[in-house]
Formats: structure tokens, C-alpha cells, sequence
């Protein structure tokens, strides 16, 4: 009969190999099988790390399926919130259709961006007759003009607005060109007489520099050296306060102020000598201002140029001035001002350094920061003769304009919110 196998257990000394047959030799018959003890290779290396080695990484796995569900709940909210959907209103697609219209689809917008994004709408709006340059802005005033234009010649105001009804006669005054006519350069005249006088025209009164300076300004809106106004605080929007700024540069060369100036001088009855030789100190004037003034593409960051302070310390910051208080009570008027009135000043620096140059300056210049702004409301000598400098500087007519245009501006800038 057939010998059964022998079997025997192993111990954990055995685990290089099976132990040899009882004789000393193997049997071929003779099966050996052994039994490990504890558990397989990967559950030993789990066993052996610690709780505090996977902590961390089931800790890791929670934040990832929390992650994942947050992220999967703000996607389910994006769409379901109407703010983040496609807007189909009647406004939207009316905006919508003029980017399109302004697109130039035929250019790529790698080689040319700005011909891509605005080649359409430059293709549609050439440049109108009597205009130097255009754009949406334009457009736009365009439009308000026409609107006031209908307002201003047919609506009857007969409220206790004031104002309303100086606006309407105003704009009809201007309208009146025979009028304009017929009185020549008379208005001129009795405004210049009204500030003591213009050494141009020969008539001269020795008023104090301070006194025409605040009257030019303050009555006649001239900004001969600064502008002032009030207007919402840029760092506090819910409240106004008074600010003052440079003014701007009507001319960009001098040669252009001693050829207008002579020429309005010729129209107030003067001679090309005498105007010519007094008209070269207000040119040096403009000249050093425009030194002074800083140009506009160094004035972006507001933070650079703000600078909040009380009037008090303003006429510590440019004491030529030296009665501010005054001067703004007068300009601001009927507000009630005190020393520690906050002011925003736009540029301490040029502030200071204009404090400096209007110690220097003859008083004449200013009657000729107001003069320069009447033309358009004077007869056709006048408006030849700022017709071609408009032509000169900027290469358009102002005739080309109509007349009401002009009308609507003039009124806009006098007597406009």
C-alpha cells in the first residue's frame, strides 16, 4: 500500500526552507508545508506605522472632499445666480450691437489691436466739418446740445426759477448777430473799464494787483493763475469741499499771444507799436507759467497730487496770495469761510511756485486772461481775428460751426451746472 505523506508543522525557525526527511534524506513522497505566522507583507507595513503617521493623511484626504464639494456648490450657485447670466435686455444687446459696429472684424487683432476694437466705428463717424478731432464724447455733447438748443428756443420759463430765465436770455442775446454788430467792440470797452483799465488800449488805472485779481475771477470766472471751485472730496465722495488746481494754457506758443495780442489791440483802437511792445511782458508771463504748469500725464495718480490742508495753511503754502480768506469769501461767495476751512490744493508745488511768479506779474495780464475769452461774443472783427488762430493752432474754421452751436456753448460755460 501506498505510504501516506508525512507532514510537519513549521516553526518560525523554519522559514529559509523545509527541514529534511526524518532519515536524513528527502523523500519524494514527503510534503512539507509551513504556516507563517502573523499577518502578509503589506498589512506589516501598515501595522507598523503609528496613528500619529496617519492622522495627517486621513486629515488630508477630508480637506479634499470637503474642497471638492465646496467648489461643485459655488458652480451649482454661479449658474443659478441671474447676475452671471447672459444679459438679453433690450439695453444690453442695443451695447452689444455698437461694439460690434465698432469692431473691424477684417483685422487681426494680434498685428493692429486698435484698428480691430475701433476700425468700424472710425470707418462710420469721419471727422465733421470745423472739428479738429472727434469721438464718442463729442457724439454725445452733440446730442445735448440739440436738446438744449430745443429747450432753450421753445419752452416759456415763467417759474420762479432765476436762473432758468437768465439761461434763456442769455442764449437768445447771443442769437442776435445784427445786434452784436451794431455795438462793435463797446461791451469790450465797458468791461475793461469796469477792472481799471488795460494799458493796451491806453487807458490805465492803478488798481491793486489783488483787487483785480479777485475781481477777474470771482465775478468773470477767469482762472489767470489757479482755478478754484467746489466739487466732491476725491478720498470722501458724500462730501464737497473747495479745491484749487492750475489753470489751464490758452496758447501753446508765445508768438501766438503777441500776434492775437496785437490784432484785438488794432480792433480796440490801439497802434501795431504800442500794443506789440506792452503785450511782450504778458507773453513772458504765459511763457513761465506754462513752465510751471505740470503736464497732465504727470498728473494721474491722485495720491501724488492731493493734499488736504486749511486756508490758514494755504497762505502759509503760498503767501503772495496773501489774503486768501478773503479771496475765497468773495470767489465762494455767499459761503461763510473760517481759517480752518479744509481746502483741497491739486499740486502744493506749482501752488508755491505760481506764489512766486505773481509777485512779478504786471497787473495787465490779467485784464488779458479776461479779454481773450470774448471774442465769440463780439462782432465778426473779433471773430476773424480768433477765427484764424482756431485755424492756425488746430487747422479748422470756426465758421464752419453754426451759430447756434457757439450759442449753446457759450451759454453752457457761463451759466451751465
Amino acid at each position: 500500500p501506498r505510504q501516506m505523506p508525512d507532514y510537519k508543522r513549521a516553526t518560525l525557525q523554519d522559514d529559509e526552507g523545509p527541514e529534511p526527511a526524518g532519515d536524513g534524506s528527502a523523500s519524494p513522497d514527503s510534503v512539507e508545508v509551513g504556516f507563517r505566522k502573523g499577518p502578509g507583507p503589506l498589512l506589516s507595513r501598515l501595522a507598523s506605522r503609528s496613528q500619529l503617521e496617519l492622522a495627517p493623511c486621513a486629515v488630508a484626504v477630508s480637506l479634499v472632499l470637503l474642497l471638492g464639494i465646496a467648489v461643485a456648490a459655488l458652480a451649482i450657485q454661479y449658474r443659478r445666480d441671474p447676475s452671471h447670466s447672459t444679459c438679453l435686455t433690450d439695453a444690453c444687446v442695443r451695447v452689444a450691437s455698437k461694439i460690434l459696429e465698432a469692431l473691424d472684424a477684417e483685422m487681426d487683432p494680434c498685428q493692429d489691436f486698435y484698428q480691430y476694437s475701433c476700425g468700424g466705428w472710425i470707418k462710420r463717424n469721419p471727422l465733421p466739418n470745423g472739428r479738429s478731432k472727434w469721438s464718442t464724447f463729442n457724439s454725445i455733447w452733440d446730442q445735448n446740445q440739440a436738446i438744449m438748443k430745443h429747450l432753450l428756443e421753445n419752452a416759456t420759463f415763467n417759474s420762479s426759477s432765476e436762473a432758468e430765465r437768465k439761461t434763456q436770455r442769455y442764449y437768445l442775446s447771443c442769437l442776435k448777430e445784427q445786434r452784436i454788430e451794431e455795438l462793435g467792440s463797446q461791451p469790450l470797452v465797458e468791461l475793461i473799464d469796469k477792472i481799471g483799465g488795460w494799458n493796451i488800449t491806453g487807458s490805465w488805472n492803478q488798481t491793486s494787483f489783488m483787487e483785480v485779481l479777485k475781481m477777474v475771477s470771482g465775478t468773470y470766472r477767469a482762472t489767470p493763475f489757479f482755478t478754484v471751485y467746489v466739487g466732491a472730496d476725491s478720498k470722501s465722495s458724500n462730501s464737497n469741499v473747495i479745491q484749487v488746481d492750475q489753470s489751464g494754457l490758452f496758447l501753446p506758443s508765445r508768438d501766438y499771444y503777441l500776434n492775437k495780442m496785437a490784432n484785438e489791440r488794432v480792433r480796440l483802437g490801439a497802434g501795431h507799436t504800442t500794443g506789440s511792445n506792452r503785450g511782450q511782458p504778458m507773453a513772458t508771463g504765459e511763457t513761465q507759467l506754462a513752465n510751471l504748469t505740470v503736464p497732465q500725464a504727470e498728473r494721474r495718480d491722485d495720491e501724488k497730487i492731493y493734499h488736504k490742508m486749511s486756508i490758514a495753511e494755504l497762505q502759509a503754502l503760498a503767501p503772495a496770495i496773501d489774503w486768501w480768506l478773503d479771496y475765497l469769501s468773495y470767489a465762494l461767495a455767499p459761503l461763510e469761510l473760517a481759517d480752518t476751512e479744509p481746502v483741497v490744493v491739486y499740486g502744493d508745488t506749482y501752488l508755491q511756485q505760481v506764489s512766486d511768479l505773481i509777485n512779478g506779474t504786471d497787473r495787465s495780464s490779467l485784464t488779458w486772461n479776461r479779454v481773450q475769452k470774448t471774442p465769440s461774443s463780439l462782432d465778426q472783427r473779433f471773430e476773424t481775428a480768433q477765427e484764424r488762430l482756431l485755424e492756425t493752432l488746430y487747422g479748422t474754421r470756426k465758421s464752419c460751426t453754426p451759430r447756434w452751436q457757439t450759442c449753446i456753448s457759450n451759454t453752457d460755460d457761463t451759466l451751465g451746472f
